[in-house]
């Protein structure tokens, strides 16, 4: 079987006609209608656009088969994928979020710090989150200053560690005096 990646996510239904929102994780938002049919991830169910049109920031979609909106509700939250090879070729300096988890995570002396487990993107850019070998999870910016190297056919990426992080080092804050306190 091959790779599979998520490329949107079916969101709250949208009208009466079966039309849900459609969030879509590529460049291109339109992009997921020449990708053919989307599918779950276990792939037991296939969806076919059959219209999409832009809405303020994301998209609105009906699919062949899904004509009410009691059966588009049915759908929030439903992720659907595409097989890798359909996907165009990334160029230098861009990777399919994808090809990063899993990846070992080092530093720029070349200690081990864990594996690549997701890249997010909150609205201010892409995190990258690593888990190290013990402890909590680091959310770092993914940044060329950040992570100055991919190298996707060694499987890692190394990682420069910021000296400071914004707020560390701020001064703590007392707790209110209460009546009785000294």
């Amino acid at each position: 079987m091959s790779a599979l990646v998520c490329v949107a996510r079916i969101g709250a239904a949208h009208g009466v006609r079966g039309a849900v929102k459609l969030w879509t994780f590529t460049e291109d938002p339109f992009a997921v209608r020449r990708y053919g049919p989307l599918s779950t991830k276990d792939g037991r169910r296939q969806f076919e656009i059959a219209q999409v049109r832009e809405a303020k920031d994301h998209l609105v979609a009906t699919f062949k088969g899904v004509a009410t909106r009691d059966e588009a509700e049915r759908l929030n939250g439903i992720e659907l994928y595409v097989a890798r090879e359909k996907l165009p070729a990334t160029d230098e300096d861009e990777y399919y979020h994808t090809d990063l988890i899993g990846l070992a995570a080092v530093t720029t002396d070349g200690d081990v710090l864990g594996r690549v487990l997701a890249v997010h993107n909150f609205g201010a850019g892409d995190i990258i989150e690593i888990a190290p070998l013990k402890g909590p999870t680091m959310l770092l910016p993914f940044s060329n200053a950040v992570v100055p190297e991919v190298d996707i056919a060694g499987g890692r990426v190394v990682i420069a560690l910021p000296q400071e992080i914004a707020g560390e080092d701020a001064p703590s804050v007392s707790r209110p005096r209460e009546s009785g306190d000294p």
